[in-house]
């Protein structure tokens, strides 16, 4: 029997680089090109050998499809750039292409798989700023995930967490330090490990904290003691983006921008721009940034704008 279309190599990931050298070859492709390809186009060998997949005739737009949607959640935890997530299953369609000479059917980075180009200036209002959708989506997890999933929900809303803050946190010490200082010292899974507090201006705050401390247990973090982290995003976590997306319109990173949007109209008095809001006075308004790219874990104000929207 025929391995990887009769290409000349048992091994995938050398086939796969084999198709490559020859589009070099006929002038098709660059030499930098081929060694870009082939090196996402390993990554994609080493992650589907994990379903069986030893051969290019086993490679088929469903598995690439399942690929191209772990990444979007890897986007959506700021673990990995949108365009090299999209640069990722790309990668996978051309090779395959090139070794089926052009029957292929690709699948769409954005389209089929969900991973969003962030723009630099959000233009519209999060879904999760609205309260009803923000609601059918905790339904949603609750009744389809579950309490720790609810509980890394709650916390990126209520708190502007990234996805893997909430994750990794400890609930019960926060929930403690909470009744005591007013505030949420934010430790794992920082950016670059920097710490930040978040303050807490609201019963529903520290409602959430108690229900995720109780869903925590007598584990360090929201995360179950048996499944590590790749697991958790491979499948509680994903679940749970899909769950949020379909109630709300936006991924788990939109319940960030629903808690900075919320925060400009506490800090200002004007709903964010990208919520219709327009404010005069520019003092207020970078004011108001500068105090939510601290909360969100930013080092420069710039990067607000695309959770609120860009300054007038």
């Amino acid at each position: 029997m025929s391995r990887n279309f009769g290409i000349g190599s048992r091994s995938m990931s050398y086939a796969g680089r084999l198709v490559l050298d020859a589009q070099a070859a006929r002038h098709i492709l660059s030499f930098s090109s081929v060694k870009h390809y082939h090196m996402r186009w390993s990554l994609f060998c080493d992650w589907s050998g994990q379903f069986g997949v030893k051969r290019m005739e086993d490679v088929s737009w469903g598995i690439v499809q399942l690929y191209g949607c772990e990444q979007a959640v890897l986007v959506d935890l700021d673990e990995m750039k949108p365009s090299y997530a999209q640069n990722l299953v790309s990668a996978v369609n051309s090779v395959m292409s090139f070794a089926i000479g052009g029957g292929w059917l690709s699948v769409s980075p954005t389209k089929d798989c969900d991973i969003q180009k962030r723009s630099a200036v959000r233009r519209s209002a999060p879904g999760a700023l609205n309260w009803d959708l923000y609601i059918q989506a905790m339904i949603a997890v609750a009744n389809q995930a579950g309490p720790r999933e609810l509980g890394v929900v709650e916390l990126a809303r209520l708190f502007g967490l990234r996805s893997e803050e909430a994750s990794l946190i400890d609930a019960k010490k926060a929930w403690r330090e909470a009744q005591s200082r007013g505030y949420l010292t934010i430790r794992e899974g920082t950016k670059g490990g920097r710490e930040r507090e978040v303050p807490i201006s609201s019963d529903g705050q520290r409602e959430a904290l108690a229900r995720a401390a109780a869903a925590q247990g007598n584990d360090y973090s929201m995360i179950p003691v048996e499944l590590s982290w790749k697991s958790w995003v491979a499948g509680p976590l994903r679940k749970t983006r899909d769950l949020v997306k379909e109630a709300t319109g936006g991924g788990l990173h939109d319940l960030r921008a629903a808690y900075a949007c919320e925060r400009y109209a506490a800090l200002t008095g004007h709903p964010a721009p990208c919520a219709g809001g327009r404010i005069q006075d520019r003092a207020a308004d970078l004011t108001a940034r500068l105090t939510i790219a601290n909360e969100l874990g930013h080092g420069r104000v710039d990067v607000v704008a695309e959770y609120v929207g860009g300054r007038a």
